[in-house]
């Protein structure tokens, strides 16, 4: 978005909540419309927030009756659907090449203001691969977390969880990049990686990879059976997270989220502010920890995904950033 300077905004630091759901659209279709309800309810609609959708590989379109139509008969569990392997050769290619069954995609247009939210279904195939999730992500700008106070975010994000039948999720600081910005500008890089609380991966590209592992730390931190039971479960947290201000707290009888303190910190290394708390989650984390992959010859991508187009030491050095 151009200001009155003629500057281009290419970079925005958001506070992004992310929920992995091991399940085909028509199992949580309706978790996923009563989400989508919840978040609209909490930014609004407009021009200032949300204004233009994306209805699978649509073109997108600004929001108008006839736009809300088509995305609630998307989030419909009755609609017509099969499982991948009855469609036809052609369809199942374009599928494929695509990654999702289902996606919607809301956002501010054009005004890169910081709010949006995204919801890819898997590809349903009648034996998923283990590792294969679908995705719901919403983003609010910092402005909105400084004016609301970090309650109304969290009081979202238990919320969106309450309806989502997630494995695992979050909600925390992270980066948000517009092209045409250069991911290898040498001062972007340097105030990246300077502050270990921002996320610098998007939860898209690759998320449907992520399946039973944990994509990281952040300040609010969702897990649900059965991850949460490879962690021992709420009494077990409690007993190894000892950290000031960190609270485990039960969502129901099987669910919890670790909150690292009241507010989302972004941390400063140049400062000492280390973020002792979110390195004692990392530690007990760090088996379930997405793994660290190589997407190309010259490329490494800390958990499958990063527009920051890490080198093998840069990589290394973020994924184990909360553990040396």
């Amino acid at each position: 978005m151009d200001d009155e300077r003629g500057e281009e905004l290419l970079a925005r630091e958001v506070v992004r909540l992310a929920f992995y759901l091991p399940h085909d659209h028509p199992d949580i279709a309706s978790g996923v419309s009563l989400a989508l309800d919840s978040y609209m309810h909490a930014v609004g609609e407009g021009s200032e927030t949300i204004n233009e959708a994306f209805v699978d590989d649509d073109e997108g379109a600004p929001l108008s009756p006839e736009r809300w139509t088509s995305i609630r008969r998307r989030l419909r569990p009755e609609r017509h659907w099969r499982f991948a392997d009855d469609y036809s050769e052609s369809y199942a290619n374009r599928v494929e090449k695509r990654r999702y069954e289902t996606q919607l995609f809301l956002d501010g247009g054009g005004a890169r203001n910081g709010y949006s939210f995204r919801y890819r279904a898997r590809i349903p195939w009648r034996t998923p691969a283990p590792n294969k999730v679908s995705l719901l992500t919403a983003t609010v700008p910092t402005e909105y977390l400084e004016d609301r106070g970090p309650a109304s975010v969290a009081r979202l994000a238990r919320t969106m969880a309450s309806q989502l039948r997630f494995t695992t999720g979050h909600a925390g600081l992270s980066l948000q990049l517009y092209w045409p910005l250069r991911s290898t500008d040498d001062s972007l890089r340097a105030t990246a990686f300077r502050h270990p609380g921002i996320d610098l991966r998007p939860a898209w590209l690759w998320e449907e990879d992520v399946g039973l592992h944990v994509d990281g730390v952040h300040w609010l931190n969702f897990f649900a059976p059965p991850v949460l039971a490879k962690l021992g479960g709420a009494r077990e947290l409690r007993a190894r997270l000892r950290s000031g201000g960190t609270l485990v707290e039960e969502l129901d009888g099987e669910r919890v989220i670790v909150a690292l303190g009241e507010w989302p910190e972004s941390g400063d290394l140049h400062q000492g502010r280390v973020l002792p708390a979110y390195r004692e989650l990392a530690h007990v984390l760090e088996p379930l920890l997405e793994p660290l992959e190589r997407a190309s010859p010259s490329t490494w991508l800390a958990a499958g995904n990063s527009f920051m187009h890490f080198t093998e030491e840069e990589a290394l050095g973020w994924w184990r950033r909360f553990l040396d």
